[in-house]
């Protein structure tokens, strides 16, 4: 460890104990994807790397989003799965569910990946962890219960936390958010969810499956940062399986008690055993004192496009930046941090080619702009693929036809894609590669998939793009017409 401790009397020790002094290259705060991006690459590349965390390793990821929902996601999978196999010839059967087995499943895939994220781990790796909250004193220096820590350049990545709504009446009642959710071991009879974003769907339709009766209550559209047709591909899957989706349907008051709560709505009343918050989440700013250190910010922290605050010193990355609210957003953003601070050189945070899922079955997937944002944006220069699964020969050895990959592409270069259907995470990562290094249309079509898999959609979608161009031109045709008429 390259960093040394010192200590010296507080500036007023009469009214504050003294102190640990720590001096740091690189100070970061917060232990989340972000965090612990910038945190490893700044101590794998040479520097003195303090990480400050007071709450849990890993942040919201793994202890209360992403990995969580993942596998209780998966539970709801296998249950479903054993109800839906007559078409396969295989008799369809009642599950007998264990909820609180299925939360074991969760817990054992937080306690299986939690290692990676551990204290230890980056304690290994060099980096000194300091497990307190801390707050800013100046420009450059942080202070926690025990440590006074001056850095050359600081990192805040604290994280979001569930917002919590200020509906009428919900103070008075007992509700879940996702921060609670997995620790809950006894299934509800009826869960009411306030939200039908990404977290809201993906919460009903593995309740639904586990044996829970589900009611999704959103005040717009249902996942609505999706593309509208997509959507309501997924939507409809929910609804055939039970779920209810109350779409346009403001929550303007909350009354009841703890098992029978009642959302007041202007189509009606829901009530249900349990409520789950799902409205969107809030930037974990509030104790860090940020005017003290001269960084301006609202509900989030002002950054320019590299991701650096009215404090040339520090950087904030992930949901307190106020740019895209995903784990593999904050972890690009820890990256992208690290070539200022390490090498004093300029760095940008694109957005055009970030990728999103939604992890309901079937499942949703965007990068860049979604068709409405192109046709906005590029008008009559707009061109859109599409390529329905039903048409992909092993979506239908799977079973597995419902689903559709558009692809917006201008002169040539695609500037987005959209995906609904099974694997649609997976198949994802293909069009950001292609966004992220602006590769024309042709690098897809070119590509060779292996037979028969679901990679072969984005390829045929990528042939599209040819077709009116080779296959339906009167010119090409007149002229392979010609050439076979020379030809030996």
């Amino acid at each position: 460890m390259k960093t040394h401790d010192t200590t010296r009397r507080s500036p007023d020790a009469r009214e504050t104990p003294s102190k640990a002094e720590i001096r740091t290259d690189l100070l970061v705060i917060g232990a989340g994807a972000g965090g612990l991006s910038a945190a490893y690459g700044g101590s794998q590349m040479g520097a003195d790397v303090t990480l400050l965390e007071g709450h849990v390793m890993g942040g919201d990821c793994l202890n209360f989003g992403c990995v969580p929902s993942k596998a209780l996601i998966a539970a709801g999978k296998h249950a479903h799965a054993m109800r839906t196999g007559a078409s396969y010839g295989v008799t369809p059967v009642a599950p007998e569910i264990s909820y609180a087995d299925a939360k074991r499943h969760v817990h054992h895939a937080i306690a299986t990946i939690a290692p990676v994220d551990s204290q230890e781990r980056f304690e290994k790796l060099g980096v000194r962890v300091i497990r307190e909250f801390g707050r800013f004193v100046d420009k450059d220096t942080v202070e926690t219960d025990t440590y006074r820590i001056t850095a050359r350049r600081i990192v805040i990545a604290t994280g979001s936390a569930p917002l919590v709504p200020p509906i009428p009446g919900i103070e008075d009642v007992s509700y879940l958010t996702n921060e609670t959710l997995f620790d809950l071991m006894e299934r509800p009879e009826h869960l009411l969810i306030i939200g039908g974003g990404p977290i809201g769907m993906e919460m009903a339709q593995a309740h639904i499956r586990l044996g829970s009766k589900v009611t999704v209550i959103e005040s717009g559209r249902a996942l609505a940062q999706d593309d509208p047709e997509l959507t309501e591909i997924v939507v409809a899957r929910l609804r055939a399986e039970g779920v209810e989706i109350v779409e346009h349907a403001k929550a303007e008051r909350i009354s009841g008690r703890d098992d029978a709560i009642t959302v007041h709505t202007g189509q009606g009343d829901r009530t249900g055993t349990h409520l789950l918050l799902a409205v969107g989440r809030r930037p974990n700013i509030d104790t860090l004192n940020l005017d003290a250190a001269g960084i301006e910010h609202d509900r989030s922290i002002k950054v320019d496009d590299g991701l650096r605050t009215t404090n040339r010193r520090v950087f904030a990355v992930g949901d307190v930046a106020g740019r895209l609210q995903f784990t593999h957003v904050a972890g690009y953003h820890g990256a992208t941090v690290l070539r200022p601070i390490l090498f004093g050189l300029r760095a940008k945070a694109r957005t055009d080619h970030l990728p999103w899922v939604t992890f309901t079955d079937p499942e949703l997937a965007q990068a860049g702009m979604t068709e409405a944002q192109a046709r906005e944006k590029h008008g009559g220069k707009l061109e859109v693929l599409r390529f329905p699964y039903r048409e992909n020969d092993r979506a239908v050895a799977d079973g597995e036809t419902g689903g559709l990959i558009k692809v917006m592409v201008v002169r040539g270069r695609p500037v987005g894609a959209s995906i609904v259907g099974a694997r649609a995470g997976e198949l994802i990562g293909l069009w950001s590669l292609v966004l992220a290094n602006r590769l024309k249309i042709g690098a897809v079509a070119a590509m060779v998939a292996p037979y028969p898999t679901l990679g072969e959609i984005s390829k045929r979608a990528a042939g599209q793009y040819y077709v009116p161009r080779l296959f339906e031109s009167a010119a090409v045709k007149k002229t392979v017409r010609l050439v076979q008429k020379w030809l030996p």
